[in-house]
């Protein structure tokens, strides 16, 4: 007999970073979530190395930071080395405008097992490891989805996070774009790390380009390039890795190696992100070279931003329209990071010697040149995501090059309700929020825009500063007053016209405006995020659950 299909809101194909932080954040809105994974373990090796700050700020909204910080190492630096040793470039960002540190090295392996542990506070969210999305079909009201161990799933959506190799991409028949490196890197991670030299040194050496790459708990990474003949497809003799080895530590012989890993440098994008009910995250909607670290944070700016509009849309609060925004959002940034990360690529692995003196001396003479250094050493080269268009509204004139609407908002040093300094997104909470300056926002709020707010879940904040914190909070009713413990929402405010922002769930800004304006600035976020008329989200959730946002 074939076995019953059993019902989910949301079935996530793969158990990586992005699968699993997804099923964490679908999970906090109360819904059914199904991570299917095909290995029988999470994989237990290092891969991504690299953390943004836009990273951590996920996990600190999924409620895990605690839990992921033991397992990374702040500021660490990236420093370019020629093959005379010499450092002829920098990055050393100092700012931390998201609430942590611009730059983080991290173990993998130990922060998916966070995330997966995480699921277990969710009575609705399971992993189940062994079990693949063997096949699946789609149609107009969900996908049923059949796994590896007979089992059928109906769901609402699906969401293929199965890598670069993605089965679900693969049997949408969408087109994964873009290119392969000719050039083979073999990756060596070793344990108690034989050099113990904080950061990274990405020594740009004609001779054999490599990097050195310090991590957490004593784990060192190498990578090196491989030139032709230097071992068959995934296999390196060991004669030859001790000898790439003998460039980087005394004695070879005695390192205390995890694993060594032959990889090509793949750029490729998927055609679209969404199919029907089916979506694609991370590495199976797009993968990059590794040069700055971006094919991981990448797949987790992914599952930030297509968490809330998954979860509005599977509780029947806004339209299936939502989704459309996922690739009209994060499409041109995947995109900027690949571009980025292959000029990266390109810059280190110059073999010709007359060419690497070259580039070493023109980026060693603009290094000298205040600005310029301070453009690099502060990562302002780095693309950060600017959404054009989306679940946002630039107002009634349209898109504005100038606007902080599509970017993500500053997260400073707040003092909350109860007279302890915590960070902004800690008072905001999981849901959207309403943000003034020193104005009670309540008092302009007509029926329509309430109602807006209270279903999309939204938070209601007024900053002030400091001296006036304790006054404010006695004055004013229905609203969360927050002292500028640091002076930087004052800052950021003045830089501004508008003193009302509204925030996304991703902390992303989807609109300003001035109190006056305030209540048509509210109904075009309501039409901007597809949200449905009242009478029609109690017909379409047909869960059962509430559809107001708690």
């Amino acid at each position: 007999m074939d076995s019953p299909t059993e019902t989910a809101d949301i079935v996530i194909a793969g158990a990586g970073p992005v699968g699993l932080l997804l099923g964490n954040q679908l999970g906090s809105y109360g819904l059914k979530v199904v991570v299917l994974e095909e290995r029988t373990a999470l994989i237990d090796y290092p891969r991504g190395v690299g953390m943004d700050d836009e990273c951590l700020r996920a996990f600190q909204a999924a409620g895990l930071i605690e839990q992921v910080l033991p397992h990374t190492t702040p500021n660490h630096y990236a420093r370019f080395v020629n093959g005379r040793g010499r450092v002829f470039a920098s990055i050393e960002p100092q700012s931390d405008d998201f609430g942590f540190a611009r730059r983080h090295a991290f173990i993998q392996p130990l922060i998916d097992q966070v995330l997966a542990a995480g699921l277990d506070r969710y009575a609705g969210a399971q992993l189940r490891l062994g079990e693949a999305a063997k096949s699946f079909t789609q149609d107009a009201q969900g996908v049923t989805v059949e796994t590896g161990k007979n089992a059928t799933i109906r769901a609402k959506y699906l969401v293929g996070c199965d890598g670069g190799k993605s089965m679900t991409r693969k049997a949408l028949g969408v087109a994964f774009e873009g290119k392969t490196d000719s050039n083979r890197w073999i990756v060596v991670d070793v344990a108690n790390d034989p050099l113990g030299r904080p950061n990274a040194y990405l020594h740009a050496d004609p001779a054999r380009p490599f990097v050195s790459i310090a991590l957490p708990h004593g784990i060192r990474r190498f990578e090196f390039m491989l030139f032709p003949g230097e071992g068959e497809g995934d296999e390196v003799p060991r004669d030859i890795l001790q000898s790439m080895l003998a460039k980087v530590v005394p004695d070879p012989a005695r390192i205390d190696l995890i694993r060594a890993r032959v990889y090509t440098h793949n750029s490729r994008m998927a055609k679209n992100f969404k199919v029907g009910r089916v979506l694609l995250a991370g590495d199976a909607a797009h993968v990059m070279p590794v040069w700055q670290g971006q094919g991981y944070n990448s797949g987790i700016r992914d599952a930030f931003n297509l968490s809330w509009k998954l979860a509005y849309a599977a509780l029947g609060l806004c339209d299936d329209a939502l989704l459309e925004t996922f690739d009209a959002e994060r499409r041109e940034h995947a995109g900027a990071m690949i571009a980025f990360s292959d000029a990266t690529g390109r810059m280190l692995s110059v073999r010709n010697p007359v060419k690497a003196a070259l580039r070493d001396a023109l980026i060693y003479a603009a290094s000298l040149v205040p600005p310029v250094k301070r453009y690099f050493i502060e990562m302002r080269h780095k693309p950060m995501p600017r959404y054009k268009q989306g679940a946002l509204d630039y107002g009634p004139h349209g898109y504005v090059p100038e606007s902080p609407v599509g970017r993500m908002f500053i997260q400073p040093l707040v003092t909350a309700a109860d007279g302890q300094t915590v960070k902004l997104d800690e008072v905001i909470g999981r849901d959207f929020a309403l943000l003034a300056w020193g104005t009670d926002p309540g008092y302009w709020l007509s029926n329509k825009a309430r109602n807006i707010l209270q279903r999309l879940g939204t938070r209601v904040i007024t900053a002030v500063p400091e001296t006036q914190r304790i006054y404010e909070a006695a004055r004013l009713t229905g609203v969360t007053v927050i002292g500028d413990a640091q002076g930087l929402l004052k800052k950021w405010f003045s830089g501004q016209p508008d003193g009302i922002v509204i925030l996304r769930p991703d902390r992303f800004v989807a609109a300003t405006c001035i109190p006056q304006d305030l209540n048509a600035c509210i109904e075009r976020v309501a039409v901007s995020c597809c949200l449905l008329p009242e009478e029609d989200a109690q017909k379409q959730n047909s869960t059962g659950r509430e559809t107001a946002i708690a």
